[in-house]
């Protein structure tokens, strides 16, 4: 969580590119509910309901946590620069995300991918 988290800081930080004009100066709802950013925050995948969306969520005291580490500016070293992340279903990790080149592949965590921005990704 804390590492989805960092992904989002970073986009609410990021000082140019696509994620500087959602974001508007740090909204973090912008990056949140950008469209198909996010599973979490959408009811419908794939033209079906999305049963575990945070509409449907009991959020407990770790995610309070997470939510307050977030937003008090910490984020995880681990994860670095990283714009994106994902589960890729997959022993390995691609070597860039998104298709555009925007992103390089930086480190995996868990059993996800993280990517940190190219120079492609300031024409986003």
């Amino acid at each position: 969580m804390k590492a989805v988290a960092s992904v989002i800081v970073n986009r609410v930080n990021v000082s140019d590119g696509e994620y500087a004009r959602i974001s508007q100066g740090g909204n973090v709802r912008n990056i949140i509910f950008q469209p198909g950013q996010f599973d979490c925050a959408t009811e419908t995948l794939r033209n079906q309901y999305n049963s575990q969306n945070i509409y449907n969520m009991n959020p407990t005291d770790i995610h309070y946590y997470i939510a307050d580490w977030a937003l008090s500016g910490n984020k995880l070293n681990e994860i670095g620069n990283c714009l994106w992340y994902l589960n890729p279903f997959m022993p390995t990790c691609s070597s860039s995300f998104p298709s555009n080149g925007a992103g390089t592949f930086h480190t995996r965590f868990g059993n996800h991918c993280f990517y940190r921005p190219t120079p492609k990704y300031k024409d986003t």
